[in-house]
């Protein structure tokens, strides 16, 4: 059986820790589909959907077997749609572990079909977070290390510090 991934999220915006999860999921799995949710429910993004879409074709689209894609429903049903049979989730700190693993028990009670599995990033983007980059930008800090070039700038446009 291929393995055929996802790794959804909101990518407000995309991280050199996404990226990094992006890199080493492609050397596991044969497709690996960076799936972006334009339904974030509680978040408000700063950027819209298809802004989000181009960062990350962007940051990623140069990885053989990658690719990028907006979804508005649920996971797991994009999942089956997309003939996906794995679902990857970062894991940053213990911290985000009880709500990844409710989302995955969720995942599971709504299909058999597709499993979710955990990747931790490199040490050096374990602390990073698309919320902690946004504020960060926001107050006028440099956030070079955390995002790529075209990223920074889009954020610097976006908090009106160009």
């Amino acid at each position: 059986m291929s393995t055929r991934a996802m790794y959804p999220g909101t990518f407000d915006p995309i991280t050199l820790g996404h990226e990094d999860l992006v890199r080493r999921a492609a050397s596991v799995f044969e497709r690996v589909v960076v799936a972006i949710a334009s339904n974030t429910g509680s978040k408000v993004p700063m950027f819209g959907l298809d802004e989000r879409v181009a960062m990350v074709r962007n940051a990623v689209g140069d990885i053989p077997g990658v690719e990028v894609m907006g979804y508005d429903k649920l996971t797991v049903d994009f999942a089956e749609a997309n003939n996906l049979n794995v679902i990857i989730r970062g894991l940053r700190a213990v911290s985000d572990f009880e709500y990844e693993f409710q989302l995955a028990a969720m995942n599971r009670h709504l299909t058999e079909t597709v499993e979710t599995v955990f990747l931790t990033p490199t040490e050096e983007y374990a602390f990073i977070s698309s919320t902690l980059v946004k504020e960060v930008a926001a107050l006028g800090g440099d956030v070079s290390e955390f995002v790529s070039p075209a990223v920074r700038q889009a954020l610097l446009e976006r908090v009106g510090r160009t």
